[in-house]
């Protein structure tokens, strides 16, 4: 499908919003905000909305807000979403607008996935009369592991659900303006898992009268890796990280527990059963053989990430048509990481897609990645961004996805 002339001049008007895009990025990243209540960011915000023709729905469960726009003449809905909190870490870039707020930084590029989806409002607000149907502009809190997404969707904020539902995602260490997204399982679900190994606590140098619980928290440790690559499938893929391993205060006690802490992360929902279980049979069975016992908790994260295929071409065609075929990219492989973005497609057929944000010319395999102090973005891209949103979501009022 072709773009419109209208579509088509969204890039030069995006770029001649760029300006105030990256400034409004800038406000927000220097006061980041985390969780699920983001007060100053959606003051920025509707502050830089103020004159656009816009209704506001917002619940109870978060800060987020939703801003409905509606077309001059009746028609389906689409849905654009931008989230908006940060990482509770310490920003060490040295950029003259890098984080005020101790421990807080924007290092997922939710500043300007929140900037980018401000300047699509614009650029849609000034298409108005020629839209068929409704856009929401979803502006969400909480994606960083509190489930936002599941929270506006309960307290109705997207009610009724639109027809498809489409976000973007910076990628810092990806070719520059280059787009990338793939049919099917796009990002993985992710899982949270604690093992405490229970034993009985002794003197270090009488460790026959006591159950040490440390090597046999270590040898579980080395067993949940052969877990994965010798009861899962090779293509399907499954990561389970141990990244906290914590036991004992000095060198001469032996401690009565030994504590696990890790990460699950799989791209079906067959694999995430078969993991969960074989973790809690494991752990057990180890213990046992070692006259200890331990106990697994999992507290089940964000559900796998799956881009409906006609969304995803969708997106090629329209990031085809704007830029031409350099400007995308098919991955191959779903990426570990995870959304709460994923959410909203369980329930409307849509995609996620990535906006390489590298510097332009640089080598972008070597710059700082996503949720790095270092982490930073070439703020040009913005443009691209908006202007895709804008587009995606005309084009699809206009005909919907291909058939």
């Amino acid at each position: 499908m072709a773009l419109d002339r209208g579509s088509n001049d969204y890039s030069n008007a995006a770029r001649a919003l760029l300006p105030d895009l990256v400034a409004l990025r800038r406000a927000i990243h220097a006061e980041p905000e985390l969780g699920l209540f983001t007060p100053k960011t959606v003051a920025k915000v509707r502050a830089a909305l103020e004159a656009m023709p816009l209704e506001w729905r917002t619940g109870r469960a978060t800060s987020g807000l939703v801003g409905v726009l509606r077309g001059g003449a009746p028609g389906p809905c689409v849905l654009l979403r931008a989230d908006m909190d940060a990482l509770p870490l310490c920003e060490d870039t040295g950029l003259p607008f890098a984080s005020t707020i101790p421990g807080a930084m924007h290092a997922c590029g939710h500043d300007s996935h929140t900037a980018m989806l401000v300047g699509a409002v614009r650029l849609l607000s000034a298409a108005r009369e020629r839209l068929a149907g409704t856009v929401l502009f979803m502006f969400q809190p909480g994606e960083e592991g509190h489930h936002g997404a599941r929270l506006m969707l309960d307290d109705g904020l997207l009610d009724p659900l639109p027809d498809a539902a489409f976000a973007l995602h910076v990628l810092p260490n990806s070719s520059h303006g280059v787009v990338a997204s793939r049919p099917g399982p796009l990002l993985a679900s992710a899982d949270r898992v604690r093992i405490v190994v229970h034993g009985r606590g002794g003197h270090a140098s009488m460790p026959h009268d006591a159950r040490d619980p440390i090597p046999v928290a270590c040898e579980l440790v080395l067993a949940i890796q052969s877990l994965v690559t010798r009861q899962v499938p090779a293509f399907e893929p499954a990561v389970v990280t141990i990244a906290h391993v914590s036991a004992g205060t000095t060198d001469n006690v032996i401690p009565e527990v030994a504590t696990l802490l890790g990460t699950i992360r799989t791209i079906s929902a067959r694999v995430r059963e078969r993991v969960h279980a074989g973790l809690v049979r494991l752990a057990e069975g180890i213990a046992a053989a070692h006259g200890l016992a331990a106990t697994v908790e999992i507290e089940a994260g964000f559900p796998v990430t799956v881009c409906d295929p006609r969304a995803v071409a969708f997106g090629r065609s329209t990031v085809e048509a704007l830029w031409g075929p350099a400007r995308w990219r098919t991955l191959e492989a779903p990426i570990m990481g995870a959304e709460d973005f994923s959410y909203v497609l369980g329930r409307v057929p849509g995609a996620m897609f990535f906006l390489g944000a590298s510097a332009e010319g640089s080598a972008a395999s070597e710059q700082p990645g996503l949720h790095s102090n270092r982490m930073t973005i070439d703020e040009s891209v913005m443009a691209q961004g908006a202007a895709l949103h804008a587009a995606l979501a005309e084009r699809f009022l206009a005909a919907g996805f291909p058939t």
